[in-house]
């Protein structure tokens, strides 16, 4: 029997978007939004000379910078105000988050509710900016150093370079936490988004390109697109799967009337980390990599040049702390995100149980069970789909916007916003049927 959110759902169409006006506004506010931001991946900065970046840039774009390159949605490439995008700030929360593990003060900010999470959020902002500062000026100090790029280099060109990718991405953090609150979805990924999709013509239009030229053979593009198609595909599967824990109600009795017991599910998704790890994960590989490349542009330290050499894209040790990480970011951000004792509280407090566990501590210790266990099913997907195309890409020179983190990230938040849409309209539709329901009522 289907229910009545079942068949509202069911009925979400482009006519109920129509009358929704609060979600139209939402709408088109991310999309302004957006586009603001994409405006800003085509300001270059002040004192580079674009044909030789051009050309440095080409000549290193299979390493690191292309990497960075495909967070910031070109940024890197045109070396625009938005070069560094919003990869401070998700470096920034990966901190404040650790710490919060380790920390009784943080832990306890962590516990205090809406009030406790404003302070850590404030703290974020202040670690983004302490980050920006520093990964800004060491790409002034690359650039220095990477030949004639600079028109007038010296201290005055680091410090205007450090403010200017500094501004941009505290900008970018103000207008992620906006479209977060005024618009649909969440903002910061939404960014990160904008940037992977916008590019995506442009790296299919130089996949083909390399073909004509004979660089790719027909054969391996068709692979390319099957392949993306299927992980695509495999993704949505995984992100829909769930492991649905049977949860079972009481009899209960209100006045003189007697209740039947109920049964309902508790859903743990395989993946509750989300897109989360793959992010943190490369987010953290840049942050050694900039710091290697101090010095390397102008012929620093052999170890300095073997630790950008190794990070880069297809090299075993960027595959194995690319592995690790991911592995330890599934683990680590769905502890955070899903506590099982708060969970088995709540369900004691309601009268629910899971057939055959004791309520309370058991009950926790089960939850925990089964979440490890799909957890690590969950890590094992992130890795295949992140590494099998890196991998590819090493090898075989397909562009970068075609590997396992951009696809991940391009259907995770999709579905994430599409979701969130369809939250709305179903409130809309809710909405005017009591609307409907209670004028119906005042005739009669």
């Amino acid at each position: 029997m289907v229910s009545a959110a079942e068949q509202l759902a069911a009925n979400l169409n482009f006519g109920a978007l129509a009358k929704a006006e609060e979600l139209k506004k939402r709408i088109w506010f991310t999309l302004g939004a957006l586009l603001v931001y994409r405006l800003g991946t085509y300001i270059p900065l002040p004192g580079i000379d674009p044909n030789v970046w051009e050309q440095v840039f080409r000549s290193q774009a299979g390493g690191i910078l292309g990497m960075f390159n495909m967070f910031a949605g070109g940024g890197i490439h045109r070396m625009a105000i938005f070069a560094l995008n919003i990869m401070p700030y998700i470096s920034a929360s990966i901190i404040i988050q650790l710490l919060t593990t380790v920390s009784p003060q943080l832990e306890a900010l962590k516990k205090e509710g809406e009030a406790g999470r404003k302070t850590l959020n404030q703290y974020t902002r202040y670690l983004t900016v302490i980050l920006a500062a520093f990964q800004s000026y060491g790409i002034a100090v690359g650039l220095e150093g990477a030949g004639n790029v600079v028109t007038d280099p010296g201290m005055f060109f680091r410090l205007s370079t450090a403010i200017t990718l500094t501004g941009g991405t505290m900008f970018l953090m103000w207008l992620g936490e906006q479209i977060t609150s005024r618009g649909i979805g969440n903002g910061i990924s939404l960014i990160i988004l904008a940037g992977i999709v916008a590019e995506l013509p442009a790296a299919l239009a130089n996949m083909l390109e390399l073909g004509r030229q004979g660089a790719m053979s027909t054969g391996l593009i068709l692979i390319v697109i099957v392949m993306a198609v299927a992980v695509i595909a495999f993704i949505v599967f995984m992100e829909r799967a769930q492991r649905r824990l049977l949860i079972q109600y009481p009899k209960r009795q209100v006045g003189n009337k007697m209740f039947e017991g109920q049964s309902s599910h508790l859903p743990l998704k395989l993946n509750t980390s989300g897109v989360i790890p793959p992010i943190f994960a490369s987010s953290l590989l840049l942050l050694p990599a900039t710091l290697a490349n101090f010095n390397v542009a102008s012929g620093g330290p052999e170890w300095l040049q073997w630790i950008t050499t190794q990070l880069s894209h297809g090299r075993p040790l960027f595959l194995v702390l690319y592995l690790a990480l991911i592995v330890f970011f599934a683990f680590f951000y769905t502890a955070i995100v899903f506590n099982p004792t708060e969970t088995a509280d709540n369900l004691k407090k309601h009268g629910g149980f899971i057939p055959g566990i004791r309520p309370g501590e058991r009950t926790a210790e089960y939850i925990d069970y089964v979440l490890s266990r799909i957890t690590v099913v969950g890590a094992i997907y992130l890795a295949i789909v992140c590494l099998i195309p890196e991998i590819l890409i090493s090898y075989a020179s397909v562009p970068f916007y075609f590997g396992g983190t951009s696809l991940l990230i391009v259907v995770s938040v999709t579905m994430d916003t599409v979701a969130q849409v369809q939250g709305y309209l179903l409130a809309h539709q809710y909405e005017g049927l009591i609307r409907k329901s209670k004028l119906r009522g005042r005739r009669r």
